[in-house]
């Protein structure tokens, strides 16, 4: 054995009380906002096929969903509307009555505390699928801007503590933030989708949410996966035009992107734990090829590790449960 000094790190590691003891990133119920699909139709609880566990509710039995969520010390939510009605301009995305502002005032009403986050995109109440108006097999991205800043106000209105744009148009967080100000609204922060990549990670929410385009892809607006530096541009941009948070989108995929924004930007950073890194997980470990709970947590400590303020995640419940124990 060599006579020369070498340093013990084994020795925080020899209990769990030390590891928990010295433990660098933590996770808390805070850091959580579990997706919720609303359902129009009433009478309905239907399980996600692609996503064991998650459930699209109709507003009767939404109270029932969000209730457990509140229970279990979860703080917030993000709500996503599956419309009965769609057409070409997601008209049902900036009614006054559509699916969210409908969920948005019953939790409101019920559970004034909880923070509703609402998905401000078009996607789910267009005919075509896509994310704004299509304009020769194309979405103009100028024309789509008007129908985001009034889906935005309509969601502010029903009493959406925070606006959550998905849809990577240029100019949606300036545009919108200038209708919540003239609407008076000054005061409700932007959730952006800052970084949104095209990755084949989104699937089962399409599933979910009924959303998939009915031709071509969202590769024109959403971000290449091989770009690194374009993220910071998309970033830079919506925190100029007033973004109060910033969404990385997937999150497991883009750790370096996560990590790199944290240290650039004072604006809190949010992780979108996507439902394709859901699915992954749940068929693993239903075939019993994992350990769900182990590779669960070590995911989601992973994205506070680089930078998460914050995760938006289809786990947050299960989270909840575990980190109770």
């Amino acid at each position: 054995m060599s006579n020369l000094p070498f340093a013990r790190h084994r020795r925080l590691r020899t209990s769990n009380q030390l590891r928990d003891l010295v433990r660098e990133t933590k996770l808390h119920t805070e850091d959580l906002i579990y997706p919720i699909f609303v359902l129009e139709q009433p009478g309905q609880k239907n399980e996600v096929a692609s996503m064991p566990g998650v459930y699209q509710v109709s507003l009767d039995f939404l109270l029932d969903e969000v209730k457990e969520v509140v229970n279990l010390g979860i703080r917030s939510i993000i709500l996503f509307g599956v419309p009965e009605e769609k057409d070409d301009v997601g008209s049902e995305a900036y009614n006054d009555e559509g699916v969210v502002q409908k969920a948005t005032r019953i939790v409101k009403e019920q559970y004034p505390d909880l923070v509703v986050v609402a998905d401000t995109c078009l996607c789910q109440y267009t005919s075509h699928g896509h994310c704004g108006v299509i304009k020769d097999q194309f979405v103009d991205n100028d024309e789509t801007l008007p129908l985001l800043v009034e889906t935005a106000v309509s969601q502010a209105k029903a009493g959406a503590d925070v606006i959550a744009p998905s849809n990577m148009m240029d100019g949606f967080v300036i545009e919108i933030r200038k209708g919540l100000d003239q609407a008076g609204f000054e005061n409700i922060p932007i959730m952006s989708y800052a970084v949104k990549y095209a990755s084949a990670f989104y699937g089962p929410f399409r599933d979910a949410a009924h959303s998939t385009p009915q031709f071509g892809d969202r590769k024109t607006y959403q971000m290449d996966p091989a770009n690194r530096l374009e993220a910071h541009r998309e970033a830079e941009s919506d925190v100029e035009q007033g973004a109060d948070f910033l969404i990385v989108k997937p999150a497991l995929s883009y750790l370096d992107i996560m990590r790199e924004l944290k240290d650039r930007y004072n604006q809190p950073i949010v992780a979108y734990n996507v439902s394709g890194e859901y699915s992954l997980i749940k068929a693993a470990a239903q075939n019993g090829w994992v350990d769900e709970r182990e590779i669960v947590l070590e995911k989601v400590t992973s994205m506070k590790r680089a930078g998460a303020d914050l995760i938006i995640t289809y786990f947050a419940k299960d989270i909840a449960k575990w980190i109770k124990e």
